[in-house]
């Protein structure tokens, strides 16, 4: 039996406690050590802590990372792992340019090291069974909605609302999950038309996305301020039955649907790592949000 892969965290936002926690429970994954700028966090948590992440790479030697730190910095960070051989987890958005994605997916290529785009919301468990009801139908129309308030969702984290460090808002940051959702029951899909709204500052608060994927349409719904959350697909078959999954159902508590999402993420990571599987989304995700910033500036 192969020993468990040793993984370090970079970067201990709002959202690294659901990596954090899907760790404790992995049979085939161990925690090595955390990275974060803030000492009070890195030094919290009964790991090796670092304040430096090429002095983590260097020094722990983790056979992964998983980066979730502000979207401005993933590509320093997964190019630094990716040039010591060290697997890639990263959050969503890959990076902030089309341009940095393929650059990283190149040296992860030339290298031989898994370079993996987290998309948790693949892992819900109402995705999962939607997908199984569409196995084998031809679908028609996928309409996908993220809505949500985000600065109660950003925590302590006020990069989000930095349209410099988040890449814009909405489109950038939430619009490649919804994306990858249109991906995994249309196939490859590209952004025909979009809608966007932003706030004195420049960061969008709104978008409506329109996509097609052969015959079939689809449609992402953004928003950064609504009152409340809603994130949902519905799905309209070619034989005119309606879909419908509701990814926050069965999970009233704020965030608990990810809990088990992240799970899903670091079981995945872990096949790819191991070579049984293989997914990563994360360099089309970012053509889709250039795409809808071009249709928008068009």
């Amino acid at each position: 039996m192969r020993p468990p892969l040793r993984v370090a965290v970079v970067g201990l936002g709002v959202i690294s406690r659901f990596y954090l926690a899907a760790l404790r429970d992995a049979p085939d994954l161990r925690l090595v050590a955390v990275c974060d700028e803030d000492p009070r966090k890195a030094f919290a948590l009964g790991v090796p802590g670092r304040t430096d992440h090429v002095r983590l790479l260097e020094e722990d030697r983790p056979d992964a990372v998983v980066v979730t730190v502000p979207n401005d910095v993933h590509h320093r960070i997964c190019m630094d792992a990716l040039e010591r051989d060290v697997a890639v987890c990263v959050e969503k958005p890959l990076a902030l340019t089309a341009a940095e994605g393929a650059e990283l997916a190149a040296v992860a290529e030339r290298r031989d090291v898994p370079l993996f785009t987290a998309f948790h919301r693949r892992y819900n468990a109402a995705v999962e069974r939607l997908v199984r009801e569409c196995a084998g139908a031809p679908v028609a129309e996928v309409t996908v909605r993220y809505l949500e308030r985000i600065e109660e969702h950003a925590g302590d984290d006020g990069w989000y609302l930095d349209a410099r460090r988040c890449g814009g808002g909405c489109v950038a940051d939430n619009g490649p999950n919804a994306f990858d959702l249109v991906r995994l029951l249309l196939g490859p899909a590209e952004a025909v038309s979009a809608r966007i709204e932003r706030d004195a500052a420049g960061t969008d608060r709104r978008a409506d996305i329109g996509l097609r994927a052969g015959a079939a349409r689809a449609r992402v719904l953004l928003d950064w301020s609504y009152p409340g959350e809603c994130k949902d697909v519905a799905v309209r078959l070619a034989d005119g039955r309606a879909l419908r999954a509701d990814m926050l159902g069965g999970h009233p508590g704020f965030k608990e649907s990810l809990w088990h999402e992240y799970v899903g993420v670091l079981r995945a990571f872990a096949r790819c790592v191991r070579g049984r599987a293989g997914y990563d989304g994360g360099l089309a995700a970012l053509r889709f949000v250039e795409d809808a910033y071009r249709l928008e500036a068009a």
